[in-house]
């Protein structure tokens, strides 16, 4: 699965991105339907808590997914915005198993 990293305003991380992709590769290998990934990571200025957002949209047969999350770090929000992907993967794979 290929994944696409784009950091709007905030400044990137290796770290983060390395992160993100292990994570991603385990929901690829979960849904092997999987095709690529895009993964946007800014910061909301006017938000004084949950200001760090991460955005994924996946790519896959059928209508793209995407999942946002705002959290107090980009850890937790990639662990949100990832859970939220998984949620809506199960539904989608249950949907090529039935029909």
């Amino acid at each position: 699965m290929t994944v696409n990293f784009q950091y709007v305003d905030v400044n990137a991380s290796e770290w983060l991105s390395d992160h993100t992709t292990e994570k991603l590769n385990k929901l690829a290998n979960k849904y092997e339907f999987l095709v690529s990934a895009e993964v946007f990571f800014k910061e909301d200025k006017n938000e004084p808590e949950d200001s760090k957002i991460c955005n994924i949209r996946l790519s896959l047969p059928g209508p793209q997914i995407f999942a946002s999350s705002n959290e107090k770090n980009y850890e937790m929000a990639v662990k949100e915005t990832i859970s939220d992907l998984e949620k809506q993967l199960k539904k989608r794979k249950h949907t090529y198993k039935t029909s």
